[in-house]
């Protein structure tokens, strides 16, 4: 692994996710990190494993477009390795019994993969289907069953489907929105 010391305010592209998304990050380590290397990341559904991409060139965003809260918290050591490899044992195992527990509750979505965060704090369902009221029926049931917290990510043959923008619902754009 190829790292250095940099100042936390750095921004590095990441992949992370079982369906894989590019974000980017604050560098909250004390590590600059190559191209390649896997890392710890806090995302919004909690610690997950990533791989970087690249790191964006000072001046790239003068704007400061690319604030977030997403942070790379440390280099993945063999530990942080090893319990993303039986987190995705675990979810092998129980995908099966995810896909029988949608057809019992008559959902109409089809399970495409499981992911557990790396400190097992959540789960996520990748499910086939738009965002509507099966994918919220799916976590609702997932809820009322006692399976933790449980986050379903409905996606698409183009990726994930993401939640529309909403508007104010003035039409005109008089409060600011820009419809």
């Amino acid at each position: 692994m190829t790292t250095s010391t940099i100042a936390s305010t750095e921004i590095f592209l990441v992949r992370y996710g079982t369906v894989p998304e590019v974000a980017r990050f604050v560098n909250a380590s004390a590590e600059f990190p190559a191209r390649g290397v896997e890392v710890v990341v806090e995302t919004d559904r909690g610690l997950q494993m990533g791989s970087v991409l690249e790191r964006l060139k000072p001046g790239f965003d003068p704007a400061g477009e690319s604030v977030t809260e997403f942070k790379i918290l440390r280099a993945a050591t063999e530990s942080d390795l090893q319990s993303a490899r039986d987190r995705i044992a675990q979810c092998e195992e129980a995908f099966p019994q995810w896909c029988a527990r949608i057809s019992q509750w008559e959902l109409n979505l089809e399970l495409v993969d499981l992911e557990w965060t790396l400190d097992q704090q959540k789960l996520i369902l990748y499910v086939l289907c738009d965002r509507g009221p099966d994918s919220t029926k799916l976590a609702l049931q997932a809820a009322a069953g006692g399976f933790g917290v449980i986050e379903v990510q409905p996606v698409s043959s183009t990726g994930l489907v993401t939640i529309p923008q909403s508007s104010c619902g003035s039409g005109g754009g008089g409060c600011g929105c820009d419809h």
